[in-house]
């Protein structure tokens, strides 16, 4: 019987020995970066604080989102203040070191990527404007790249004993990405010099990309809310000036209705991030889906 329970005591640790090491815990801000992460470390446990619906912008600091922090060894945010109001509450309530600003463990995509819209001088007057630059990187489609490389550095730094899956991993990813360029570049041709009404500044780096323009606000200014005498404003425009009117799937429609049925401008709902398990690269697919579908020309037979 001895002999028996020796055995099994030796056989339990030679699982304990033998079996991997364990994932990563990861904290996101938001989930297309819960998306981005999960291509490079499928094996990791990646919380999101938001989902699609919501807005970044305004998140309560829940105490299950500081438990979330508090067990991360990793966590990734947009950035440029786009979390102001609530991610430094999580930080210091966490009391996690991983988690804290400047360190190797916490990534912001805005550091990143290639801001637009930076601004010198910034006072409330001017609205919920971000002085280190639009905040919503999430569609700077030709920066995801640079992001993939210094995800893979963090990771492989952060968990070495995976450095070469986190390599293989991020190589794929990159590879499929540059293709995925070349085809959105070619689906994308028909958007080209398209002229938007849109809410916020939600798709500025998306218009940049596919070389549209933002001619007008559903915002008077930059986070406050439609008014009647500024949506009024927007019926004095040159219909011929703007080819519809876009908002996202987490802001208000009224707006975008009762411009429409003033200017009789097609209308647009795009999503603002990944729905649950959509990879990166699927919510450019439908984003563009979207739009040619009621910008671009049908093909003659």
């Amino acid at each position: 019987m001895r002999f028996k329970i020796h055995k099994l005591v030796l056989a339990a640790s030679a699982a304990i020995l033998t079996s991997p090491a364990m994932a990563l815990n990861i904290f996101v801000c938001e989930p297309e970066w819960q998306a981005l992460l999960a291509a490079h470390a499928p094996e990791a446990t990646i919380y999101s604080a938001t989902t699609a619906m919501q807005d970044p912008h305004y998140v309560q600091a829940r105490p299950s989102l500081i438990a979330k922090m508090r067990q991360a060894d990793m966590a990734m945010c947009s950035g440029a203040d786009l979390e102001i109001g609530w991610l430094p509450m999580l930080q210091a309530r966490s009391a996690n070191p991983a988690v804290q600003n400047n360190k190797h463990s916490m990534l912001y995509a805005s550091e990143i990527v290639s801001m637009l819209d930076k601004h010198d001088h910034v006072d409330r007057s001017m609205g919920d404007i971000h002085a280190h630059g639009n905040p919503h990187v999430q569609f700077a489609a030709d920066n995801m790249i640079r992001l993939s490389r210094t995800i893979t550095k963090r990771l492989e730094t952060i968990d070495p004993d995976n450095a070469q899956a986190y390599r293989h991993n991020g190589a794929a990813f990159r590879q499929h990405w540059q293709q995925k360029l070349v085809e959105w570049r070619q689906r994308a041709a028909p958007l080209r010099g398209k002229q938007v009404v849109s809410y916020h500044a939600t798709y500025r780096y998306l218009f940049a990309w596919l070389q549209m323009t933002q001619v007008a606000d559903l915002e008077p200014k930059p986070g406050v809310s439609p008014t009647t005498a500024h949506l009024q404003s927007l019926t004095k425009l040159d219909p011929a000036s703007f080819d519809a009117i876009i908002y996202s799937s987490h802001q208000n429609k009224r707006a975008a209705n009762w411009l429409h049925q003033q200017t009789h401008k097609p209308v647009i709902q795009l999503p603002l991030t990944v729905s649950k398990e959509q990879r990166l690269d699927e919510l450019y697919d439908e984003i563009l889906d979207d739009l040619l579908s009621v910008l671009a020309e049908p093909v003659k037979s």
